[in-house]
């Protein structure tokens, strides 16, 4: 009788194991597979190690749409002698919410009642030998409408009335790319199935793919069902009428241009590649150094600086393009955009302060549209001495920058110093802030976007940007001429093919008037900016202008 009693209390009598269920469960409602794997028995646990068994535990929720934490488990009970039942909830995307239970295996592991796991405890529903699966179809894909309602793509075949306004910035769709294969499959997306790679398709691949139809099956049982949902139609922000101003004035050239609204963020047009590629931005990355140095007091529109054909900042010559002796006024400098002023301003910023600026206009973070590429400077550490921050504050070194990323940094100086929220959702700009002005945080005080303004109306009234110029129309603007090879000490050759041309602007650019559009023009291998890119962008914001 003794050993009887005994045996009893040494395996928790009727409660036996209910601690280590009840943890077991509760570390699952969280996603906490270790605490989970640490409840198995020795045995169970040399059967599969934490990695297996935490991927055996995810493999089960992304098959059914379910996030980690989407599941909710309840109070156990006794299930015969040696198991406990444990009712579940799983929240999935694709199938709704599945309820079930697990019967739980519980033995004794030296003295203690631990979970002697199986697999077909990764979801409920499952019995001994059995496989979670799912089969999805694809819905009918939505529609990518213009700001005016027009079809841009439709229907299976992606087809628009405006098939010269579509080809710019419709984009493609193809299998789904490799980087994406997590996300889709999480959201029930069939292998096989064609999304958005490229272009507003890729942009807003979620809306217009809608949700997937199918079954969950645990073994050859259907516990899950979704009926799916059509893709939604999306109005974007495209102008179709300055979108053909915008693909012309690119033309065949390699690049990008791009068009936005400075107060809402609506990007109007954009034509080329102004989201994907990534370039030195050259000399319009001054607008941000100006703008850093000017916003910490390191300088003030009434310094003057000594003509000069180059500095020398760690020993080193930096040259002016071209040899050019420059300097003067802060606004001379910057209107013909001269490195000997401009590089070593940006060495007396620090690369702290430098990078510092340029995260407030953008850079190295993530934009809040999908597929544009990170604009980028490297932290502050990894910089080097004063002539690496002075090549990067003239936008050489390793800074590079998309298209929509200088457009965005001169709309911000026409906002006064605040970030637009970029956007090419009209129903959403419009749902998020019906006064039409969506601003985000702000990159410099407005004192100092008023005297950027002002050096960049200089660029374009008497420095490298007067290809820009519109009649009664104040423009304010930065040329950049990005070199894309190491130059030798006193070479001063000028191949075009060796430069990247850019420019960023806003207008109107005047006291007491708000900008209406702000653009970034972007050519590879295309010489000087202020010869090449300030046309494109002229021509873009005469055309808006007239418009609006």
């Amino acid at each position: 009788m003794a050993f009887i009693i005994g045996a009893v209390v040494g395996s928790g009598g009727s409660d036996a194991g209910r601690g280590a269920v009840t943890a077991y469960a509760k570390a699952w409602s969280t996603g906490d597979w270790a605490a989970m794997h640490a409840q198995l028995t020795a045995d169970a646990q040399k059967r599969v190690g934490l990695l297996p068994f935490a991927d055996a535990g995810r493999a089960a929720l992304a098959t059914a749409t379910a996030a980690e934490t989407s599941v909710r488990t309840g109070r156990p009970t006794k299930s015969g002698d040696h198991a406990w039942r444990v009712p579940v909830t799983v929240r999935t995307r694709a199938f709704g919410t599945i309820t079930g239970s697990v019967v739980i295996p519980v033995r004794d592991d030296g003295g203690t009642v631990k979970v002697a796991w199986v697999p077909r405890l990764v979801f409920p529903g499952l019995q001994d030998g059995q496989r979670l699966t799912r089969t999805t179809t694809m819905p009918a894909r939505g529609a990518l409408l213009a700001r005016d309602g027009s079809p841009l793509a439709q229907g299976p075949a992606r087809t628009s009335t405006m098939p010269d306004v579509a080809a710019q910035v419709v984009g493609k769709l193809g299998a789904i790319p490799p980087e994406r294969t997590d996300e889709l499959a999480a959201l029930g997306v069939p292998p096989g199935a064609k999304v958005g790679v490229s272009g507003l398709e890729r942009v807003f691949d979620p809306q217009l793919g809608g949700i997937p139809s199918g079954v969950l099956r645990a073994g050859p049982t259907v516990i899950g069902r979704s009926a799916g949902r059509r893709g939604s139609d999306v109005r974007t922000t495209i102008d179709p009428a300055l979108e053909r101003v915008t693909a012309a004035a690119l033309g065949a050239r390699y690049g990008g241009a791009v068009a936005v609204n400075p107060r809402t963020g609506e990007i109007y047009a954009f034509a080329g590649v102004p989201f994907s590629i990534l370039q030195p931005p050259g000399s319009t990355f001054k607008m941000i150094t100006t703008a850093g140095a000017l916003d910490a007091g390191i300088v003030k529109p009434s310094d003057t600086f000594p003509y000069a054909t180059q500095a020398v900042l760690s020993g080193v010559a930096l040259a002016n393009a071209g040899g050019e002796d420059c300097g003067g006024s802060l606004a001379t400098a910057f209107a013909v955009s001269c490195n000997s002023v401009f590089a070593p301003l940006g060495a007396k910023l620090g690369a702290a302060g430098l990078v510092r600026t340029a995260e407030r206009f953008g850079f190295n973070q993530p934009s809040p549209i999908p597929g544009v590429a990170e604009s980028s400077i490297p932290p502050a550490d990894q910089i080097g001495d004063d002539l690496a921050v002075g090549s990067s504050a003239i936008g050489q070194g390793r800074v590079q920058a998309t298209t929509l990323e200088m457009a965005q940094v001169a709309a911000t100086i026409a906002n006064g110093g605040r970030l637009p929220r970029l956007t090419l959702s009209l129903d959403q700009s419009r749902r998020l802030d019906p006064r039409g002005v969506r601003f985000g945080a702000r990159a410099v005080k407005p004192t100092t976007a008023r005297e950027m303004r002002d050096l960049m109306l200089g660029v374009v009234r008497y420095g490298t940007g007067t290809a820009a110029q519109i009649p009664g129309v104040p423009v304010a603007g930065k040329t950049g001429t990005a070199e894309l090879k190491s130059r030798q000490p006193g070479d001063t050759s000028t191949n075009p093919q060796d430069t990247d041309a850019w420019f960023a602007a806003f207008a109107p650019a005047q006291k007491g008037r708000k900008a209406r559009i702000a653009v970034g023009v972007m050519l590879v291998g295309a010489g000087a900016g202020g010869d090449t890119a300030a046309p494109v962008a002229h021509d873009i914001l005469a055309a808006a202008l007239q418009r609006r």
